[in-house]
């Protein structure tokens, strides 16, 4: 993936990123402007699509305080810590309505990438952690990665927003490719120790015609990198949409292979259906 410095306090701002969440925001926006009634039901959801939109609103607006440095307290960082502050926020927030919630989604994200392009000098280091690190919903991380989880966490609602409103969903492989730094660094932090009890594994994951990374899983632990380990047990072929919606426990892995999305080989390619279920989805 190229990269390009200048943004924010000097550090590597991936080419394009820019461009993505400020195109799935608007994507997401003119989705929800088509809707008619946001107390419709999100396909495998609690919420309605008022709510995920609350929600995605609310979401944009924290990231966006958290890139212009202020201190924001979001649940204890595990996935159930997350899932009662999400809740806890859209009890104190009334907005259901289609048009100001898009509105907001997009102008939270504009104001996400205001504060990101910001000197370090000019904004407030309240919530920074060591070595230029920013606290976050999901444990320190750089701002270039903030802006990966960003855009991930747009692509995921907004694909239960466009599936819910039977609206053409707005993911494709450019901006997949973008949210590996978040998913990279988030991996390690939602890995289900219980699950990964007992696996010794190597995992090579390409990205149809791109990205690829290394998982190596040992004593319930497992380690990420950017480059796929020399001789993987599995390797795993997956279309970049599918492999994010199974990141985000949105597609099955029987399904995808089901469909063609997946493809594995190795010496253990049985091994290649396990592994979403040793993440719990952010």
């Amino acid at each position: 993936m190229e990269s390009v410095s200048g943004q924010g306090d000097g550090g590597t701002w991936p080419t394009g990123l820019d461009e993505a969440i400020r195109a799935t925001a608007a994507d997401i926006a003119a989705t929800l402007r088509g809707a008619s009634d946001t107390g419709a039901p999100v396909p495998g959801s609690r919420w309605t699509v008022g709510e995920a939109a609350a929600h995605l609103a609310q979401a944009n607006e924290l990231m966006a305080h958290l890139a212009d440095g202020r201190e924001r307290g979001y649940g204890d960082g595990t996935p159930q810590g997350l899932a009662e502050a999400n809740q806890r926020a859209l009890a104190a927030f009334a907005e259901r309505r289609a048009e100001p919630l898009a509105a907001m989604i997009a102008e939270q994200a504009d104001a996400f990438l205001q504060s990101a392009a910001r000197p370090a000098s000019q904004a407030s280091h309240k919530s920074q952690a060591s070595h230029g690190e920013l606290v976050t919903p999901m444990g320190p991380m750089s701002l270039e990665v903030l802006g990966s989880y960003l855009l991930t966490h747009m692509l995921g609602h907004g694909y239960d927003l466009a599936r819910a409103l039977g609206r053409p969903h707005m993911l494709n492989r450019a901006r997949v490719e973008l949210t590996l730094p978040f998913l990279i660094t988030a991996m390690p932090r939602v890995l289900d120790t219980t699950a990964a009890a007992g696996l010794t594994a190597r995992y090579a994951i390409h990205l149809r015609g791109g990205a690829c990374f290394g998982a190596t899983f040992a004593d319930g632990t497992v380690t990420i990198t950017p480059r796929p380990p020399s001789r993987p047990d599995c390797t795993i072929r997956t279309e970049p949409v599918a492999f994010l919606l199974m990141a985000l426990g949105r597609l099955g892995p029987w399904s995808a292979v089901a469909r063609g999305r997946v493809l594995t080989s190795g010496r253990r390619p049985w091994l290649a259906p396990r592994f979403p279920a040793l993440f719990t989805p952010p």
